[in-house]
Protein backbone atom coordinates (compact mmCIF):
# COMPACT_ATOMS: atom_id res chain seq x y z
CA UNK A 1 0.00 0.00 0.00
CA UNK A 2 0.71 3.17 -0.99
CA UNK A 3 2.22 6.12 1.76
CA UNK A 4 0.40 9.16 2.25
CA UNK A 5 1.02 12.30 4.57
CA UNK A 6 -1.69 15.00 4.99
CA UNK A 7 0.27 18.17 6.15
CA UNK A 8 -2.51 20.60 7.16
CA UNK A 9 -5.84 18.67 8.25
CA UNK A 10 -6.77 21.79 9.93
CA UNK A 11 -7.44 23.98 7.23
CA UNK A 12 -10.09 21.67 6.20
CA UNK A 13 -11.33 20.25 8.91
CA UNK A 14 -11.58 20.82 12.59
CA UNK A 15 -13.41 17.08 13.11
CA UNK A 16 -16.69 18.33 11.58
CA UNK A 17 -16.00 16.59 8.38
CA UNK A 18 -14.18 13.20 8.19
CA UNK A 19 -11.02 12.32 6.26
CA UNK A 20 -11.73 9.14 6.08
CA UNK A 21 -12.26 9.14 2.38
CA UNK A 22 -9.22 9.94 1.69
CA UNK A 23 -6.87 7.94 4.73
CA UNK A 24 -8.59 4.68 3.71
CA UNK A 25 -7.03 4.86 0.72
CA UNK A 26 -3.74 4.60 1.52
CA UNK A 27 -1.23 3.78 4.64
CA UNK A 28 -1.63 7.47 6.19
CA UNK A 29 -0.35 10.03 8.46
CA UNK A 30 -1.99 13.16 9.25
CA UNK A 31 -0.87 16.46 10.72
CA UNK A 32 -2.94 19.54 11.34
CA UNK A 33 -0.55 22.06 11.23
CA UNK A 34 3.05 21.34 9.70
CA UNK A 35 5.24 24.68 10.26
CA UNK A 36 7.52 24.96 6.45
CA UNK A 37 10.87 23.91 8.44
CA UNK A 38 9.03 20.38 9.03
CA UNK A 39 7.62 19.77 5.67
CA UNK A 40 10.14 17.37 4.41
CA UNK A 41 10.68 15.21 7.24
CA UNK A 42 7.44 14.38 7.62
CA UNK A 43 6.87 13.32 4.70
CA UNK A 44 10.00 11.55 4.45
CA UNK A 45 9.66 8.48 2.13
CA UNK A 46 5.81 8.87 1.71
CA UNK A 47 5.04 8.62 -2.09
CA UNK A 48 2.05 11.21 -2.00
CA UNK A 49 1.25 14.11 0.01
CA UNK A 50 -2.43 16.32 0.07
CA UNK A 51 -1.92 19.53 1.49
CA UNK A 52 -3.53 22.92 1.24
CA UNK A 53 -1.33 25.95 1.48
CA UNK A 54 1.88 24.65 2.85
CA UNK A 55 4.77 25.19 0.09
CA UNK A 56 5.90 22.16 -2.23
CA UNK A 57 9.09 23.60 -3.29
CA UNK A 58 12.36 22.19 -5.53
CA UNK A 59 13.87 21.05 -1.80
CA UNK A 60 11.12 19.17 -0.81
CA UNK A 61 11.02 17.10 -3.95
CA UNK A 62 14.83 16.97 -3.37
CA UNK A 63 15.01 15.84 0.23
CA UNK A 64 11.73 13.39 -0.45
CA UNK A 65 12.41 11.23 -3.80
CA UNK A 66 9.90 8.84 -3.67
CA UNK A 67 7.11 11.62 -3.79
CA UNK A 68 5.42 11.21 -6.37
CA UNK A 69 1.92 12.77 -6.04
CA UNK A 70 0.72 16.08 -4.52
CA UNK A 71 -2.44 16.59 -4.39
CA UNK A 72 -3.98 19.57 -3.09
CA UNK A 73 -7.22 20.90 -0.93
CA UNK A 74 -7.69 23.21 -3.48
CA UNK A 75 -8.34 24.60 -6.53
CA UNK A 76 -4.84 27.05 -6.71
CA UNK A 77 -1.54 25.67 -7.01
CA UNK A 78 0.65 28.53 -6.98
CA UNK A 79 2.58 26.92 -3.85
CA UNK A 80 3.81 23.80 -5.36
CA UNK A 81 7.41 24.31 -8.12
CA UNK A 82 5.50 22.81 -10.76
CA UNK A 83 8.68 22.75 -12.43
CA UNK A 84 10.40 20.86 -9.82
CA UNK A 85 7.18 18.29 -9.94
CA UNK A 86 7.95 17.58 -13.53
CA UNK A 87 11.27 16.94 -13.32
CA UNK A 88 11.08 14.51 -10.30
CA UNK A 89 7.99 13.08 -11.80
CA UNK A 90 5.34 13.92 -9.60
CA UNK A 91 1.64 14.30 -10.51
CA UNK A 92 0.38 17.83 -8.90
CA UNK A 93 -3.68 17.34 -8.64
CA UNK A 94 -6.26 19.98 -7.87
CA UNK A 95 -9.66 20.21 -7.01
CA UNK A 96 -11.30 22.74 -9.72
CA UNK A 97 -14.92 23.89 -9.31
CA UNK A 98 -16.18 22.88 -5.73
CA UNK A 99 -16.11 26.13 -4.35
CA UNK A 100 -18.34 28.07 -6.78
CA UNK A 101 -21.20 28.34 -5.14
CA UNK A 102 -19.83 29.28 -1.93
CA UNK A 103 -17.39 32.25 -2.94
CA UNK A 104 -20.42 33.46 -4.99
CA UNK A 105 -22.05 33.47 -2.17
CA UNK A 106 -19.66 35.60 0.20
CA UNK A 107 -19.16 37.84 -2.73
CA UNK A 108 -22.68 38.82 -2.61
CA UNK A 109 -22.81 38.57 1.41
CA UNK A 110 -19.51 41.62 0.78
CA UNK A 111 -21.89 43.21 -0.93
CA UNK A 112 -25.13 43.48 0.37
CA UNK A 113 -23.60 44.23 3.97
CA UNK A 114 -22.15 47.23 2.18
CA UNK A 115 -25.07 48.37 0.27
CA UNK A 116 -27.70 47.33 2.71
CA UNK A 117 -25.46 48.82 5.64
CA UNK A 118 -26.78 45.66 7.32
CA UNK A 119 -23.85 45.49 10.20
CA UNK A 120 -23.73 49.46 10.72
CA UNK A 121 -27.83 49.36 11.56
CA UNK A 122 -28.11 46.51 13.45
CA UNK A 123 -25.02 48.19 15.51
CA UNK A 124 -27.45 51.15 16.15
CA UNK A 125 -30.34 49.44 17.23
CA UNK A 126 -27.64 47.46 19.76
CA UNK A 127 -26.91 50.60 21.52
CA UNK A 128 -30.40 51.57 21.58
CA UNK A 129 -31.13 53.96 18.89
CA UNK A 130 -34.35 52.33 17.83
CA UNK A 131 -35.73 52.32 21.34
CA UNK A 132 -35.23 55.72 21.37
CA UNK A 133 -35.92 57.12 18.34
CA UNK A 134 -39.60 58.88 17.85
CA UNK A 135 -40.71 57.44 14.74
CA UNK A 136 -40.93 53.67 13.34
CA UNK A 137 -37.86 54.18 10.92
CA UNK A 138 -34.89 56.26 10.69
CA UNK A 139 -32.68 56.06 8.14
CA UNK A 140 -29.52 57.93 8.32
CA UNK A 141 -27.30 55.66 6.64
CA UNK A 142 -27.44 55.93 3.26
CA UNK A 143 -28.84 52.80 1.74
CA UNK A 144 -28.51 51.98 -2.15
CA UNK A 145 -30.44 49.71 -4.72
CA UNK A 146 -28.17 46.77 -6.62
CA UNK A 147 -30.61 47.22 -9.23
CA UNK A 148 -28.96 49.41 -12.28
CA UNK A 149 -25.44 49.43 -10.88
CA UNK A 150 -22.48 47.91 -13.20
CA UNK A 151 -20.57 44.98 -12.07
CA UNK A 152 -17.04 44.18 -13.24
CA UNK A 153 -15.90 41.17 -12.88
CA UNK A 154 -12.17 39.62 -13.54
CA UNK A 155 -11.80 36.60 -14.44
CA UNK A 156 -15.02 34.65 -15.79
CA UNK A 157 -14.38 31.18 -14.97
CA UNK A 158 -17.07 29.51 -13.23
CA UNK A 159 -16.93 31.52 -10.08
CA UNK A 160 -17.05 34.29 -12.38
CA UNK A 161 -19.93 33.24 -14.54
CA UNK A 162 -21.76 32.23 -11.27
CA UNK A 163 -21.19 35.70 -9.73
CA UNK A 164 -22.82 37.33 -12.97
CA UNK A 165 -25.50 35.15 -12.82
CA UNK A 166 -26.60 36.45 -9.11
CA UNK A 167 -25.55 39.76 -10.51
CA UNK A 168 -28.12 40.21 -13.31
CA UNK A 169 -30.76 38.36 -10.78
CA UNK A 170 -30.30 41.72 -8.79
CA UNK A 171 -30.72 43.61 -12.05
CA UNK A 172 -26.90 44.58 -12.04
CA UNK A 173 -25.45 45.00 -15.49
CA UNK A 174 -22.21 42.80 -16.04
CA UNK A 175 -18.90 43.53 -17.34
CA UNK A 176 -16.51 41.24 -17.84
CA UNK A 177 -12.61 41.41 -18.38
CA UNK A 178 -10.85 38.02 -19.37
CA UNK A 179 -7.73 36.26 -20.50
CA UNK A 180 -10.25 34.14 -22.77
CA UNK A 181 -12.91 36.16 -23.77
CA UNK A 182 -14.05 34.18 -27.04
CA UNK A 183 -14.95 31.79 -24.22
CA UNK A 184 -17.34 34.05 -22.97
CA UNK A 185 -20.87 33.10 -24.61
CA UNK A 186 -23.76 33.84 -22.14
CA UNK A 187 -23.80 37.71 -23.88
CA UNK A 188 -21.93 39.14 -21.17
CA UNK A 189 -19.73 42.16 -22.59
CA UNK A 190 -15.77 41.95 -22.35
CA UNK A 191 -13.74 44.96 -22.18
CA UNK A 192 -9.98 46.02 -21.27
CA UNK A 193 -9.30 46.28 -17.65
CA UNK A 194 -9.12 49.96 -17.63
CA UNK A 195 -12.62 49.88 -19.02
CA UNK A 196 -14.09 47.70 -16.83
CA UNK A 197 -12.18 49.70 -14.07
CA UNK A 198 -13.66 53.06 -14.79
CA UNK A 199 -16.89 52.07 -16.33
CA UNK A 200 -18.10 49.01 -12.36
CA UNK A 201 -20.05 50.25 -9.21
CA UNK A 202 -18.54 46.76 -7.76
CA UNK A 203 -14.98 45.54 -9.04
CA UNK A 204 -14.92 41.78 -8.01
CA UNK A 205 -11.83 39.66 -8.71
CA UNK A 206 -12.00 35.82 -9.59
CA UNK A 207 -8.86 35.16 -11.45
CA UNK A 208 -5.98 32.54 -10.25
CA UNK A 209 -2.83 34.62 -9.51
CA UNK A 210 -0.41 33.94 -12.14
CA UNK A 211 3.49 36.23 -12.46
CA UNK A 212 1.61 38.28 -14.93
CA UNK A 213 -1.44 39.53 -12.87
CA UNK A 214 0.57 40.35 -9.29
CA UNK A 215 -0.45 43.42 -7.74
CA UNK A 216 -2.71 43.95 -11.02
CA UNK A 217 -4.83 46.47 -8.37
CA UNK A 218 -2.43 48.74 -7.69
CA UNK A 219 -2.01 52.89 -7.58
CA UNK A 220 -2.59 52.93 -11.15
CA UNK A 221 -5.36 51.09 -11.35
CA UNK A 222 -7.25 52.20 -8.80
CA UNK A 223 -6.90 55.64 -9.66
CA UNK A 224 -9.13 54.50 -12.75
CA UNK A 225 -11.79 53.71 -10.09
CA UNK A 226 -14.75 55.55 -9.59
CA UNK A 227 -14.29 57.58 -5.94
CA UNK A 228 -17.50 55.73 -5.29
CA UNK A 229 -17.03 52.09 -6.22
CA UNK A 230 -16.22 49.16 -4.17
CA UNK A 231 -13.26 46.61 -4.47
CA UNK A 232 -14.04 42.64 -3.61
CA UNK A 233 -11.33 40.26 -3.92
CA UNK A 234 -12.01 36.47 -2.92
CA UNK A 235 -9.66 34.94 -5.06
CA UNK A 236 -5.86 35.31 -4.11
CA UNK A 237 -4.39 38.32 -2.28
CA UNK A 238 -1.42 38.99 -4.37
CA UNK A 239 -3.81 40.35 -6.97
CA UNK A 240 -3.67 43.51 -4.69
CA UNK A 241 -1.10 45.68 -3.80
CA UNK A 242 -1.99 46.45 0.05
CA UNK A 243 -0.03 49.40 0.43
CA UNK A 244 -1.48 50.76 -2.51
CA UNK A 245 -5.31 49.99 -1.68
CA UNK A 246 -4.76 50.95 2.14
CA UNK A 247 -3.94 54.57 0.63
CA UNK A 248 -6.71 54.97 -1.86
CA UNK A 249 -8.81 54.17 0.67
CA UNK A 250 -7.64 56.30 3.10
CA UNK A 251 -7.71 59.00 0.70
CA UNK A 252 -11.04 58.49 -0.82
CA UNK A 253 -10.35 57.27 -4.02
CA UNK A 254 -12.04 54.27 -3.77
CA UNK A 255 -15.38 54.48 -1.23
CA UNK A 256 -14.47 50.80 0.13
CA UNK A 257 -13.13 47.18 0.09
CA UNK A 258 -14.51 44.26 0.86
CA UNK A 259 -11.50 41.37 1.22
CA UNK A 260 -11.82 37.18 2.01
CA UNK A 261 -7.60 37.06 1.26
CA UNK A 262 -4.51 38.89 1.88
CA UNK A 263 -1.11 38.38 0.67
CA UNK A 264 0.22 37.06 3.60
CA UNK A 265 -2.04 34.50 5.45
CA UNK A 266 -2.92 34.63 8.33
CA UNK A 267 -2.54 38.22 8.79
CA UNK A 268 0.57 39.97 9.46
CA UNK A 269 0.22 42.61 12.71
CA UNK A 270 1.94 45.33 9.91
CA UNK A 271 -0.65 44.65 7.32
CA UNK A 272 -1.55 48.02 5.65
CA UNK A 273 -4.84 46.84 5.19
CA UNK A 274 -5.49 46.17 9.04
CA UNK A 275 -6.68 49.65 10.21
CA UNK A 276 -7.72 50.79 6.45
CA UNK A 277 -10.90 53.18 6.25
CA UNK A 278 -13.94 51.51 4.99
CA UNK A 279 -11.95 47.71 4.96
CA UNK A 280 -13.97 44.53 5.54
CA UNK A 281 -11.90 41.89 5.93
CA UNK A 282 -12.97 38.08 6.52
CA UNK A 283 -10.30 35.37 7.43
CA UNK A 284 -9.85 33.37 3.75
CA UNK A 285 -13.81 31.99 4.70
CA UNK A 286 -15.73 32.21 1.46
CA UNK A 287 -14.63 28.63 0.49
CA UNK A 288 -15.22 27.35 4.02
CA UNK A 289 -19.04 26.00 4.55
CA UNK A 290 -19.50 22.15 5.89
CA UNK A 291 -21.08 21.16 2.34
CA UNK A 292 -17.83 22.81 0.32
CA UNK A 293 -15.37 21.16 2.03
CA UNK A 294 -17.38 17.80 2.45
CA UNK A 295 -17.27 18.21 -1.78
CA UNK A 296 -14.05 19.12 -1.62
CA UNK A 297 -12.55 15.99 0.23
CA UNK A 298 -14.97 13.57 -2.34
CA UNK A 299 -12.85 15.38 -4.98
CA UNK A 300 -9.65 14.99 -3.46
CA UNK A 301 -10.11 11.11 -2.75
CA UNK A 302 -11.49 10.57 -6.12
CA UNK A 303 -8.11 12.85 -7.67
CA UNK A 304 -6.02 10.05 -5.08
CA UNK A 305 -8.04 7.20 -6.52
CA UNK A 306 -6.92 7.59 -9.81
CA UNK A 307 -3.70 8.15 -9.53
CA UNK A 308 -3.76 5.14 -7.55
CA UNK A 309 -4.71 3.38 -10.59
CA UNK A 310 -2.03 5.11 -12.99
CA UNK A 311 -5.21 7.44 -14.38
CA UNK A 312 -4.42 11.15 -12.69
CA UNK A 313 -7.21 12.93 -12.81
CA UNK A 314 -7.26 16.76 -12.34
CA UNK A 315 -3.29 17.13 -13.36
CA UNK A 316 -2.12 20.31 -13.82
CA UNK A 317 1.06 19.54 -14.73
Amino acid sequence: MKKLVILDSETVTKGDVSLDCVTSLCESRVYGYTPDDEIADKIGDADAVICNKCPITREVFEKCPNLKYVGLFATGYNNVDIAAANEYGAAVCNVPGYSTMAVAQHTFAFILNHFNKTAEYAATVARGDWVNYKLFSYFYIPVTELSGLTMGIVGYGEIGKRTAEIARAFGMNVITHTRSPQKVTDGTRTCTLPQLLSEADIVSLHCPLTGDNEKMINSETLAMMKPTAVLINTARGGLVDEQALADALNSGKIAAACLDVLANEPMREDCPLRYAKNCTITPHIAWAPKETRIRLLKEVAENLESWLRGEPKNKVN
